[in-house]
């Protein structure tokens, strides 16, 4: 075992788990718990496969910050069920799902997998910050293809990509991006600004798609020298600098937006605590009383191996 630090896109994990787990998975009063014993499954699964020291389960303490939202009003936008003075935005969630969370969490807390967020941030800025900062090897677990601008094969940062399912997960490496994208993941970010991510409400630069982004990288490094090329008149068709130019005010904000954050003020986590008879009893009991049956037994099989 390395002392490989994963960390979990959890929102997106336990959206998974939640579609893919049957809704008849029900605790003994006929509660939800199908997203709750699916992100168990996926915890067990995910350490015993990649053999992690320590697990963290990045939360998004706000799903769609509101500087983000300053800069691209767009962004999100379609996801919002309530717009609140008091807090962020109400993010559109299955009922089903929503009632779970509380689960969710606790659940984790059983396990000892410390739950990290950041006021006003998402889970990707935390996962940002974690693996930039982090000493020894890092796995990100997601489904968010957002975070390749974080691959690294110079400092062993890996992404664990769960868009295929479970049965079919892919490590991201530096080659892997190039493979699929033709860009470094040190220029991903740039490039997921020009083609936009409709999942997000972002528009990218209206006509350039995929295959033009990247060759525009290619030939210019990064966004600021495809912007300073297109303002000379070089590098590119009349058409494609018309493009660029056309999209300075989207180019000037959305950087920003597309960038996760690698530099958040995040307190040392602490030591898992050891899973001694006492923690193993009150995680069982909570299995007993939600119907996590094996998902949680094989939970805490697997987080007994880890170190910390």
């Amino acid at each position: 075992m390395t002392d490989r630090l994963m960390l979990l896109d959890t929102a997106s994990l336990y959206f998974r788990a939640f579609y893919g787990v049957p809704d008849k998975v029900t605790a003994p009063d006929g509660s939800p718990i199908n997203a709750a014993r699916g992100l168990l499954d996926i915890i067990a699964k995910l350490i015993a496969l990649y053999e992690p020291a320590r697990v963290v389960a990045c939360w998004d303490d706000d799903w769609r910050p509101q500087w983000r939202v300053d800069l691209i009003p767009e962004y999100k936008a379609h996801r919002v069920v309530e717009t609140t003075a008091a807090g962020p935005d109400v993010e559109e969630v299955p009922d089903p799902l929503e009632a779970q969370i509380p689960l969710i969490r606790e659940s984790l807390a059983a396990l000892g997998i410390p739950i990290v967020g950041v006021n006003e941030h998402e889970a990707d800025d935390v996962i940002g910050t974690l693996a930039t900062t982090a000493t020894g090897p890092v796995d990100i677990v997601t489904g968010d293809r957002d975070l390749f601008q974080l691959v690294d094969d110079a400092r062993d940062v890996r992404v664990v990509y769960t868009a295929k399912g479970m049965s079919n997960l892919e490590v991201v490496t530096d080659a892997v991006v190039v493979a699929k994208y033709g860009v470094l993941p040190a220029q991903y970010a740039d490039f997921a600004t020009m083609r936009g991510d409709t999942s997000d409400g972002l528009p990218g630069v209206a006509g350039v798609g995929e295959k033009t982004a990247a060759t525009l990288l290619q030939a210019h490094g990064d966004l600021a020298g495809i912007r300073a090329a297109a303002e000379a008149g070089e590098g590119m068709s009349a058409g494609v600098r018309a493009k660029i130019l056309a999209a300075s005010a989207y180019l000037d904000v959305a950087p920003t937006v597309v960038e996760v954050a690698r530099a958040l003020d995040i307190p040392p986590i602490p030591p898992r605590p050891a899973l001694d008879p006492a923690r193993i009893d009150s995680a069982n009991a909570l299995a007993e009383r939600w119907n996590l049956g094996g998902s949680m037994s094989r939970a805490l099989d697997a987080v007994a191996t880890l170190r910390a």
